[in-house]
């Protein structure tokens, strides 16, 4: 299939009209520095700040935030991503009182769904995931009833990793393609893949089926339409339950330039796509991540449900 919609602009060109954020306005920018004040006390970092995320103003100007577990550096250097890169990370004895400062925060902020993800920490035996646990099961104690969902790294596709956050509890557990099989070596660290990140899903299900799975894919960095369709089939193919489709920008000149401006219509296109192949959800837009609000709510409702039907 060759593109449905014309090439948009270059990057090198204004971006279009619909690339403009709304700024927070009357309360929203007081919850907004409400919840800067909050992850700045507990010692607790987002992904909101550390990838430079369109969304932060709606987000926390909504009371919500996705939380980045052990420190702001990573052992990857992918060159799509914002976060400062290094050989090891923050040392975890640092980070001992995440787990606590984490729970305090999510009863102060009164969330009822939150999403927790990571940098990758290559430089630790068990690459972060015991302490991902750590943080799903301390929550979970003072919290039992909101919802986590988690963004996890590939592990390098190490099974012991993954089925100690499958065995955590959380409810939704997520792992990024972020583009198509062509470009990953490309956009990606040498050390991630297409089959890795496929496999990392698969594991997901075969260990706990009744989980649900979720993915991202980046457009604009030069990927064609059939390759976003077999992405999709293969994703389908592994019964990936979530996807999600939003922009590539640029954060700053050493990062890869973006190939195109994909407009709102192509995207409601995919998302079209996306639901006739079967994903449960789908959250396709300029402005989507992979953590998006609309697509916990959705969840959140998916969940709720499950639980009346359960009687838990």
């Amino acid at each position: 299939m060759t593109n449905c919609n014309p090439f948009i602009n270059p990057a090198t060109e204004q971006k279009p009209e619909w690339l403009k954020i709304k700024l927070p306005q009357g309360d929203e920018i007081r919850e907004y520095e409400h919840v800067k004040k909050l992850t700045k006390e507990k010692r607790l970092h987002t992904i909101c700040v550390e990838a430079r995320c369109p969304n932060i103003n709606e987000c926390w100007s909504g009371g919500t935030a996705t939380f980045l577990l052990m420190g702001d550096i990573c052992t990857r250097y992918c060159r799509f991503c914002h976060t400062k890169s290094a050989r090891e990370g923050v040392a975890m004895h640092e980070l001992a009182s995440e787990p606590e400062n984490l729970a305090a925060a999510v009863g102060e902020m009164k969330l009822e769904y939150i999403v927790l993800t990571s940098v990758d920490r290559d430089d630790l035996p068990d690459q972060g995931s015991q302490h991902f646990s750590e943080c799903v099961r301390t929550v979970k104690q003072k919290h039992p009833k909101v919802i986590i969902e988690l963004l996890i790294p590939d592990f390098r596709g190490n099974e012991q990793c993954i089925k100690t956050v499958v065995e955590s509890g959380a409810e939704v557990i997520g792992h990024n393609m972020e583009t198509v099989e062509r470009l990953q070596e490309t956009v990606r660290d040498r050390r991630a893949g297409y089959r890795q990140s496929l496999h990392v899903l698969t594991t997901i299900k075969k260990l706990n089926p009744k989980i649900y799975t979720k993915t991202a894919l980046m457009l604009g960095l030069g990927e064609r339409d059939d390759e976003i369709e077999k992405t999709m089939d293969d994703l389908r193919a592994i019964n990936c339950d979530i996807i999600t489709f939003g922009q590539y920008l640029q954060p700053s000149k050493r990062h890869l330039a973006v190939q195109e401006f994909i407009s709102p219509e192509k995207f409601k296109y995919w998302q079209k796509r996306a639901e006739e192949k079967g994903f449960l959800y789908c959250a396709s837009g300029p402005f989507v991540r992979s953590s998006y609000r609309a697509g916990e709510f959705f969840m959140k409702g998916v969940l709720d449900k499950n639980r009346k039907e359960n009687g838990s």
